[in-house]
Formats: structure tokens, C-alpha cells, sequence
């Protein structure tokens, strides 16, 4: 038996910090670009990946961008503010709810909802939900919860119409962030820097031309518990550190867990630690307090996720070669 646990996410803090920011000040040099944008949420991974950055060139090369809108929480623009500010980069705020009225997001959306929810207005609040990954075995499939205006919480399972007719209206909020990124990346020849880390980046949880979409992503290779050790590092402020991860994307509190890992990040890291290094799955479960079971389970949902997402990583396919010319590695 391997000595398997938490201790296998551990890393060099400091050491890792160096060869990222190392990474970065390549990727600059070789594209000839003078800085980096990133997109801002107050999450803990848009906030490491800013400090990685600012540790990577000089701050005043560092543009941090706070794109709220109006299902926003009301955590998003204060947290975002203080991580940059605790920094020291520039900041920018851009309010994206006219945008994203006038592409019809809210519209769209509700419209979808109204398909099982007829009654749904304006001053209902909702969420999507997917059942927890560990709670039995029957399938598993979204819900929409609908609070309304008097306080009541209805709950109505989505059919595929529906759900897909939400996902596709609530992807213009990534879209049109990453558009505004490059606005600025381009106004200033700077590069865009994603922020998703390694759960994030291998189970296909992000939009495809949203905040799928970046030049260098910095910490797409870090577990997520990886990104809190670095946040550590980078005296990222605490009431960051200590934030559940969420989605910021509906206008119900929506945490990651419940929205699309089913799982906490802890617990998901570990199993797919073991999954990439085929760890026992005893050994999987003790180190994650589940059983062997749920370690089954997981593993299947892991795969199930890299089936169905991985379109979401290709590039534009070309009917014949255009070029001989690869991709170079360049980090």
C-alpha cells in the first residue's frame, strides 16, 4: 500500500511561483506583448492567477478586469476590489448588463425557464442544480430552484429543451467577458491569462469562446487545493481564501459543488489525483473518507466528463492541412 493522501497535493509554494511567473515572462517575451489581463471574480483562482501574473512582470503590466452584472453577488465586486488592490495592479470595472440585455441574455434564459415554470417574472431569483454525485444511484439530472418574490422555493426538473435552452442564454456572460478581455489585451498588447485550474480545465467546466478561451493559462496544470497553497504564498487575502468556491453565474447563491462537480473540491481532487495515477481505489477511498463504491462512481463520472467536454478543447477543425506548421510549446 502507497502512502497515499492529502500530503501527495502538497508542493514548493515558493518554487512554484517562480516557474510559473518564469513561464509567463516567456510567453510575453516570444509574442512581443507588454502585459496581462485577467479577468477578475474575487474567486481564489482569478486572484492567484492575477498575483502570479504581477509576480511575473511589474505590476503596472497587470490589469485586473471586474465585469459584474446584475445577478452578480454582492461579494463579486467587493472581493474583486480588494484582490486588487491588495496587489496593487490597476483595476478596471465594466458593468456587462447592458451587454448582455441587449444579446437577450436574461430574455433567453427566462424563456427556457418558462418551459417548466410558466409562472416564473421578473422578481423571481433561480438556480440550476444536478443532484450530489454520492446520493444513490439513480440518474442524475438538473433541476431549476425558483425562489419568488413572497420567499417560497419551487423546485422543477429541467427537461433537455430547457436545460440546454438556460446553459446556451447564461454563456453570454463568460462570452462577453472574454470579449471585453481581448478588447483591452488588444487596445493595450497585452495577452489574456485564463484562470481555470486543473478540475476546471480537465472536466470541461467552462463555456467554449468564454472563459474557455485565454492566450496562457497559468494554473490549468494545479490541483484546486494546489491554488489555495499558492494563494497562501501570494498573501492573497484571507477572506478570499476562505470563500466556497461558486459559480457567480445565477442569481441565487450557486456553489461549483452543486452546479457541476457534485463533490467538494477536497474530495475531487484527490480522486482524480488517483485516477491520473492509478491509485488503488481503497487506497482512494480511505485517503477521501468514501467508500470504495463512491470511488467507482466518481471515476466513472470523471470519464463521462472528458467524453462529453472534450470537444470544448479543440481548436476549429480544418477539412485538410493548411500548414505543416505545429503549435510550439512554449512554456
Amino acid at each position: 500500500m502507497t502512502d497515499f493522501g492529502i500530503s501527495v497535493l502538497g508542493l514548493d509554494g515558493d518554487a512554484e511561483v517562480r516557474r510559473i511567473s518564469d513561464g509567463i515572462r516567456k510567453y510575453l517575451s516570444i509574442h512581443k506583448r507588454r502585459g496581462v489581463v485577467v479577468a477578475m471574480s474575487g474567486g481564489i483562482d482569478s486572484s492567484v492567477v492575477a498575483a502570479l501574473c504581477a509576480a511575473a512582470v511589474t505590476k503596472d503590466r497587470v490589469l485586473g478586469l471586474l465585469l459584474p452584472e446584475r445577478e452578480s453577488s454582492a461579494d463579486t465586486l467587493r472581493l474583486s476590489r480588494l484582490a486588487a488592490d491588495t496587489l496593487r495592479i490597476r483595476s478596471v470595472v465594466e458593468d456587462i448588463t447592458p451587454m448582455l440585455d441587449s444579446a437577450g441574455c436574461y430574455r433567453r434564459r427566462n424563456e427556457a425557464i418558462r418551459l417548466v415554470y410558466p409562472e416564473l417574472d421578473e422578481r423571481c431569483a433561480v438556480k440550476i442544480t444536478l443532484p450530489g454525485l454520492l446520493e444513490g444511484n439513480s440518474l442524475r439530472l438538473f433541476s431549476i430552484i425558483i425562489r419568488t418574490a413572497d420567499g417560497r422555493e419551487i423546485k422543477r426538473r429541467l427537461t433537455p429543451e430547457s436545460y440546454l435552452g438556460i446553459v446556451a442564454a447564461s454563456n453570454f456572460k463568460q462570452r462577453i467577458r472574454t470579449m471585453l478581455a481581448y478588447y483591452y489585451a488588444d487596445r493595450m498588447n497585452y495577452v489574456v491569462a485564463g484562470t481555470p485550474n486543473r478540475l476546471e480545465y480537465d472536466q470541461g467546466f467552462f463555456v467554449k469562446q468564454g472563459d474557455g478561451t485565454a492566450d496562457i493559462k497559468p494554473i490549468a496544470h494545479l490541483y484546486k487545493s494546489q491554488v489555495y497553497q499558492l494563494a497562501g504564498v501570494l498573501n492573497i487575502p484571507l477572506e478570499i481564501r476562505t470563500r466556497p468556491p461558486t459559480t457567480d453565474t445565477y442569481s441565487l447563491p450557486q456553489s461549483q459543488e452543486e452546479f457541476f462537480f457534485s463533490l467538494p473540491y477536497e474530495k475531487m481532487d484527490l480522486c482524480l489525483y488517483g485516477k491520473n495515477h492509478h491509485i488503488p481505489e481503497n487506497e482512494v477511498a480511505s485517503a477521501a473518507g468514501i467508500s470504495i463504491e463512491q470511488v467507482k462512481k466518481i471515476f466513472r463520472d470523471i470519464d463521462q466528463k472528458r467524453k462529453t467536454t472534450a470537444y470544448l478543447h479543440h481548436s476549429s477543425a480544418l477539412i485538410e492541412t493548411v500548414s505543416e506548421v505545429s503549435p510550439a510549446e512554449y512554456v
